[in-house]
Formats: C-alpha cells, sequence, structure tokens
C-alpha cells in the first residue's frame, strides 16, 4: 500500500515562508497531476494548487503569486514552496495524487501562522 508522507509544516510568523515535501513511499505510475489541499476549522477542504503531468500549474486565486508548486513525477515527490504567509493559511495542509486508476492523499500536516 503506497502512502503520501507530508513534512515542512510547522508555526511561523505572518509574512514568513514555509517549503512543504510530500514523498510517496513506493512507485506511483501513471499519474495524471500532483497537488496540495488544505482544510481550515470548520471549513471545506479546498485546492491550494496542482500541477499536472505536463507541468502545468493552477493555484487557488488566494495564493496565487505567493506559493509556487513543484514536482518530479519520477520521484513521486511534490513541493509546494509558501512565501509571504498570512494567518488565513492556517490550515491542515494535505498532498494529493491523482492517477488513472487512484486518487492518493497524506495525511496531513499543519501550518499555523501567526500574526
Amino acid at each position: 500500500q503506497v502512502q503520501l508522507v507530508e513534512s515542512g509544516g510547522g508555526l511561523v510568523q505572518a509574512g514568513g515562508s514555509l517549503r512543504l515535501s510530500c514523498a510517496a513511499s513506493g512507485s506511483i505510475s501513471s499519474i495524471n497531476a500532483m497537488g496540495w489541499f488544505r482544510q481550515a476549522p470548520m471549513k471545506q477542504r479546498e485546492l491550494v494548487g496542482r500541477i499536472t503531468s505536463s507541468g502545468s500549474t493552477n493555484y487557488a486565486g488566494s495564493v496565487k503569486g505567493r506559493f509556487t508548486i513543484s514536482g518530479d513525477n519520477a520521484k513521486n515527490t511534490v513541493y509546494l514552496q509558501m512565501n509571504s504567509l498570512k494567518p488565513e493559511d492556517t490550515a491542515v495542509y494535505f498532498c494529493n495524487i491523482v492517477t488513472a486508476w487512484k486518487n492518493y492523499w497524506g495525511q496531513g500536516t499543519q501550518v499555523t501562522v501567526s500574526s
């Protein structure tokens, strides 16, 4: 059973930066897209950013210009560079990898931005 393991979360002051990493415990083939979602307390999970197998990216409007997603399909890893963090970015961040047959999720990593 392949698992996704996130790392890099933590507590940071507003204006600071964090880099999240996500690695698969095994090999995943036929990746269509890799991305990051987040869920704040009492809110629905939302897409933060996604990168397709062709390298196309898209971001939530609230993070565009501040966050950058990158990935390595061969290594089954995906990263999220978060700059100029705001208190409203506080949430649990989940890694996601979508293949032709399956949707993989990580267990989540907490990001807390203090004002």
